[in-house]
């Protein structure tokens, strides 16, 4: 009896995301199953393409004969750029395939790690950085200019198929918070980008969004122009000269 009602509970369950699957992935259990859809299920036909095949041979070179599975996340990426930005499960099929596991080791591993995206993105990914620095510096505030200049909500895609914003977490980039990564899938894996701008204002990201809009390539890194990379506005102002060596180095010395 409990295991019917059990099973009748797990059913109403899965409708109730099957309903939604097209229109929201706001569940979180949405990013770490899969449900068949018209545009991703196993029986669509998916494979490298004849120039991602020589990257395949390539990055499996990197690893012993009898240890391919290692290979599980460049091969990844490498197909989520081929696709578009985004992982169907055939083509995660089509991974285990190649290096000779059961397709759920592929599955775990993308459902684990956030750069890989299990629904469809824009051609130009825009990736808020969500930590700390970058909150405390106003992340939310570009977070919430490029999604009114581009009418749509976290995690959508716009109409044109240009443009989708997301979150991801702490990149690195503390000292020039706030920052976005932009992902550019819009010339497949051959032109693949994957790019950081920095020291952000919600002008600014804007005015990047409409760069990227007529094909022009923004110049990355930090986007304010009295700092060079990470360094203090004005230029240096300590470490002027070439540093001495500490005396332990000099045999005589000591």
């Amino acid at each position: 009896m409990l295991a019917r009602l059990a099973t009748k509970r797990l059913l109403e369950v899965r409708q109730i995301f099957r309903q939604n699957h097209q229109t929201s992935r706001s569940f979180s259990t949405a990013l770490n199953y899969h449900l068949d859809s018209p545009d991703n299920n196993p029986s669509i036909p998916w494979e490298f393409t004849n120039a991602n095949k020589e990257k395949v041979k390539e990055i499996l070179s990197h690893y012993p004969s009898n240890y391919k599975q290692s290979a599980v996340i460049p091969l990844l990426d490498l197909a989520q750029q081929q696709h578009g930005g985004w992982l169907p499960v055939s083509a995660m099929d089509a991974v285990a395939k190649v290096i000779e596991v059961a397709p759920i080791r592929v599955y775990e591993v993308a459902t684990f790690y956030s750069m890989f995206n299990r629904a469809k993105v824009g051609k130009y990914h825009l990736l808020v950085c969500g930590t700390t620095p970058c909150m405390i510096r106003g992340s939310r505030e570009i977070e919430d200019a490029l999604l009114k200049h581009l009418g749509v909500k976290r995690n959508e895609v716009t109409k044109d198929g240009l443009f989708s914003v997301g979150e991801m977490e702490c990149m690195g980039c503390c000292v020039n918070a706030p920052m976005i990564t932009v992902a550019d899938y819009s010339t497949g894996s051959e032109g693949y980008t994957y790019n950081y701008y920095e020291d952000l204002t919600p002008k600014r990201v804007v005015e990047i969004v409409e760069m990227l809009r007529r094909g022009e390539k923004p110049p990355h890194g930090t986007q304010n122009p009295q700092r060079t990379r990470c360094g203090p506005e004005g230029g240096n102002t300590t470490l002027l000269g070439e540093p001495k060596a500490p005396p332990c180095r000099d045999l005589d010395a000591c």
